[in-house]
């Protein structure tokens, strides 16, 4: 045996030298993490799964779709027994009964009887049915056939073959043929397709009827948001008021609640439909829970709007398209239409729109008007884009005081015959000599022969409270401000308010935020047009609009202050009002400062010239020639009795008792004398100022120059 040892593995090569291994470094000990279990984990896992929103998303979509199969199978088995039974006709006299209309019942309880009547004799006609449909079927045969016969006997004699006397029927018998043929190959198909086309059909009815759980519903039906109204969806939202004889009523209408509602109506940028109560509940009762029938509809409180119709126990609902009153209205006729004009008697201020969307123009002739509402929220852009409108018609005269005076109303001057602008005391005294100065002139105008016309003065007033809260005394006592008989702006208004319209004298105020003390209650229950803007209380919606305008429905105390900037609710003759409701709600146009004084320069150049004036209070001396002048202006020529009433605007005290043998008597020798021009009394411009630069006091003609 050979001492020689094969090794079969080579050894292993000695490792190569490393470098000295690194100190090793202390590391504090770790906490001990404890260990989870197993099934907690699957839980939180689970938990997770379970609470994710997209599982949430596919079981809802699972859900839905599936019980859309089912409530579609539901309703088709539902309006299939309608059809075939009384139960339409039992659900309308239950619905009549629990509406208290008993005549409406016994004319549902007459047709179900005919129904019935009808379905019992053709019950009755099946059971001759058979016999008579086997008569019907030889006859029809027998029919048929000969009519084959004869068909193929005329076929033989034309083509001199007898063999053709068969064609026809063989024909026939081919055709039966070939349908046996069709049906047994497409008969497979058809049974296996029509369940399932069957089910489709069920579950499209579903959908469309949104037959499944509110949860299970899309997000946005769920919310509701932009829900078109349906008579399903008034109903719930009645029935879920809160108010018992109403959901009692509803619960015991079973399906056919919806008989309660007339025709929804597109009306503008909603719908609109009339509800009439059962018996038991009052009109009140939803008018009063109008935010919560607005949630019930899933819109917001200021997008329904509930008035009463002429008919009884009925209410009127406007339902606005979701977010649709938030979107702003185009712009007014007077700034897109340069050759717009007005006319005061039988025209109509474009004021803004409806929230049908239609157009509403306001008629100011002859009608007093008023319009409040809160600090900031377009009061007087709304009034002035009135007051432009008619300073459109040239006959139309303006006295303005503005006693808020932030220039607002600047752009009349060289239109009103009086604009004062400032809200101090001063300016109040200056407001308050103003009316009555209207006043003298109405008392003049009503002392003229029967079946004069007059040209029309507006009176206008903006910030009045400021003339109502004014403190001072006069040197005679009596106070500009308050509400009682002694007090004379007061006093004024209430004269113009009793008789100035009839000689059309008019007095257009603008107040803020209404109380008893800043607006008394016989100035503005005096005018013909009321109109408010947001209020913060029902009790000033009273104040501004009047009782009977707000338990018609008028609400501008549930306007949202700075949300509906120029939205008015109006109460008057001059503007169409749908039939049975007391007031309308209007969003008006807004005509910034720069649009309307554009609009003013137009209303300028209609007219020969207006200057104007500032009440002058002080007792010095007067120069008639002088102020003559100065009423005239730049006017070619002006009426006398047009100068006879910028002279008492300029100064009561001094021209207020002119007429116009004194406005002849200080003119005759001096060049200037009065003259006819169209067949009127006038007094020209170019000689009034030859008479004063042909005097001899050179501070008279300097102060003409």
């Amino acid at each position: 045996m050979s001492d020689n040892v094969v090794h079969l593995y080579k050894d292993p090569q000695p490792a190569p030298e490393q470098d000295a291994p690194a100190p090793l470094t202390a590391v504090p000990d770790a906490p001990d993490t404890p260990v989870v279990p197993l099934w907690v984990r699957s839980g939180q896992a689970i938990k997770r799964l379970a609470t994710d929103e997209r599982t949430a998303t596919a079981c809802r979509f699972a859900v839905r779709h599936g019980l859309y199969a089912w409530g579609g199978t539901r309703i088709v088995a539902r309006r299939a027994w309608d059809g075939r039974t009384a139960a339409r006709y039992e659900r309308m006299l239950r619905t009549a009964e629990a509406a208290g209309n008993y005549e409406a019942a016994t004319e549902w309880e007459e047709r179900g009887q005919r129904f019935r009547d009808a379905r019992h004799r053709r019950r009755m006609d099946l059971l001759t049915a058979p016999i008579d449909a086997a008569k019907g079927a030889a006859a029809g045969a027998g029919m048929f056939a000969g009519g084959l016969l004869l068909l193929g006997i005329v076929l033989a004699v034309a083509n001199e073959d007898f063999t053709e006397i068969a064609t026809p029927t063989m024909a026939v018998v081919q055709l039966i043929q070939w349908l046996v043929l069709v049906v047994t190959v497409v008969w497979g198909p058809l049974v296996t397709i029509g369940p399932w086309a069957a089910l489709i059909g069920l579950w499209a009815v579903g959908r469309h009827q949104q037959a499944a759980p509110q949860w299970a519903l899309p997000a946005n039906v769920r919310s509701g948001e932009g829900e078109p109204i349906t008579p399903s969806i008034v109903v719930k939202a009645l029935r879920d008021l809160g108010i018992a004889p109403l959901r009692n009523a509803i619960k015991e209408m079973g399906d056919a609640g919806a008989s309660m509602l007339g025709p929804i109506r597109i009306a503008g940028c909603g719908v609109e439909v009339d509800v009439t109560l059962p018996s038991g509940v009052s009109t009140d009762q939803v008018q009063n829970r109008r935010r919560k029938l607005a949630e019930n509809l899933s819109r917001h409180e200021h997008e329904v709007f509930i008035t009463i119709p002429q008919a009884a126990r009925t209410v009127r609902l406007w339902v606005a398209d979701s977010g649709a009153l938030d979107e702003p209205i185009g712009p007014s006729p007077l700034v897109t239409d340069e050759t717009l004009t007005a006319n005061y008697k039988t025209g109509r201020a474009p004021w803004g729109q409806d929230l049908r969307g239609d157009a509403a123009a306001l008629s100011l002739y002859q009608r007093h008007l008023l319009i409040t509402g809160l600090s900031n929220q377009g009061k007087t852009a709304a009034l002035r884009a009135l007051a432009l409108w008619l300073a459109l018609d040239r006959t139309v005269e303006f006295r303005i005081a503005d006693l808020k005076g932030a220039g607002d109303w600047a752009m009349f001057l060289g239109l009103a015959t009086v604009l004062i602008q400032g809200p101090t005391d001063e300016h109040v005294i200056e407001a308050t000599e103003m009316l009555e100065g209207g006043v003298r002139e109405m008392e003049r105008r009503l002392q003229a022969p029967p079946g004069t016309e007059f040209p029309p003065l507006i009176l206008l007033v903006d910030e009045a409270q400021v003339a109502f809260m004014c403190p001072l005394l006069d040197e005679d006592r009596k106070p500009y401000g308050g509400s009682k008989a002694t007090s004379r702006y007061f006093m004024a208004a209430r004269k113009i308010h009793n008789q100035g319209r009839a000689v059309n004298v008019l007095l257009m105020e603008g107040t803020q935020d209404p109380t008893d003390q800043n607006l008394p209650k016989l100035v503005r229950e005096g005018a013909h047009t009321r109109a408010s803007l947001a209020l913060g209380t029902e009790s000033q919606a009273r104040m501004a609009l009047g009782d009977k305008a707000v338990d018609g429905g008028a609400a501008p105390n549930l306007l949202r202050p700075g949300l509906d900037k120029g939205t008015v609710v109006v109460a008057s003759d001059g503007i169409d009002i749908p039939a049975g409701q007391s007031s309308i709600t209007v969003r008006t146009h807004y005509v910034d400062t720069e649009q309307a004084t554009v609009i003013a320069e137009r209303a300028k150049a209609l007219r020969d010239g207006v200057t104007t004036l500032h009440t002058v209070t002080s007792d010095e001396a007067r120069d008639p020639l002088a102020d003559i002048a100065s009423v005239v202006g730049d006017a070619s020529r002006v009426l006398t009795k047009d100068v006879l009433q910028r002279l008492t605007a300029l100064n009561e005290d001094a021209y207020g008792k002119w007429s116009f043998l004194d406005l002849k008597r200080v003119l005759e020798g001096t060049g200037a004398e009065p003259y006819k021009s169209d067949g009127r009394m006038v007094i020209g411009r170019d000689r009034i100022a030859r008479a004063l630069a042909n005097r001899p006091d050179t501070d008279s003609a300097s102060a003409a120059e």
